[in-house]
């Protein structure tokens, strides 16, 4: 195996229902310096993805519940993408094909080589390093409390019909912030999705452009009620957000 370490804050979702298996992935990711958890289903992969950035699942096919072609597609679709790496005892070429064609990044029969799986791994986070930056989509629309947002031409417009010209941070942080309304986001999960891995751990860039957001919102500072301030949790978008297009 190759001796470089990756990041470490490098996070690995291993979503297996047999233990045994699920185990002897996490051991083998786990010397190789990565930060892994085991999800049994679907449903511990959600929580997972709510808490934190998941920068690659390693996802199995045959699952209770919701199977893995089913996690696959919506982790390909979602607004911010995950990378995957499909590990199933099915070996038949249309499994492989099928996977491949809804959005899996990576394919690896059972049983594999331990030194395999570590080399796509890398190879696929290689690939993948910057999947977690907000990615607009063309033609996609937001509008909320009179304002709106053309993601394609990145222009922001106030109820007055004025452009509000923002900064490529400040447009990946209110994406960001409109993606996922309603919802309370850490600021871990921004810094993530706005900075990716060129964050540092103490990175206070995400407080700068909150604030500057807020001002070119017209949000009080003292008392926001757009971006509002949850004590020890984060920060949630609470005007009603409407999209279309895309």
């Amino acid at each position: 195996m190759t001796s470089s370490k990756p990041d470490p804050r490098t996070f690995i979702a291993i979503v297996e229902d047999d233990e045994e298996i699920a185990d002897l992935v996490a051991e083998l990711l786990g010397r190789e310096g990565f930060e892994v958890a085991i999800c049994p289903d679907a449903a511990e992969l959600n929580r997972q993805i709510g808490r934190r950035r998941v920068d690659l699942v390693v996802l199995d096919l045959m699952l209770p519940g919701e199977d893995g072609l089913s996690i696959c597609r919506r982790l390909h679709i979602g607004p911010i993408r995950i990378p995957v790496i499909m590990v199933t005892a099915k070996g038949e070429d249309i499994d492989r094909v099928l996977g491949l064609e809804i959005g899996a990044d990576d394919y690896l029969p059972k049983p594999f080589n331990p030194r395999e799986l570590v080399a796509r791994v890398r190879a696929v986070l290689r690939r993948t390093r910057d999947a977690h930056r907000p990615q607009p989509v063309i033609g996609r629309w937001y509008r909320f409390t009179g304002w709106s947002l053309d993601a394609a031409s990145r222009t922001l417009t106030d109820p007055g019909g004025q452009d509000v010209e923002l900064t490529g941070g400040e447009f990946d942080l209110l994406l960001a912030l409109l993606d996922h309304p309603q919802r309370l986001l850490s600021r871990d999960q921004l810094l993530d999705w706005t900075r990716g891995r060129d964050a540092a751990p103490f990175d206070r860039t995400i407080d700068v452009q909150l604030s500057r957001l807020r001002r070119k919102l017209g949000d009080d500072p003292k008392a926001p009620a757009m971006i509002r301030t949850v004590r020890g949790g984060g920060y949630l978008f609470a005007p009603r957000v409407e999209t279309g297009g895309g």
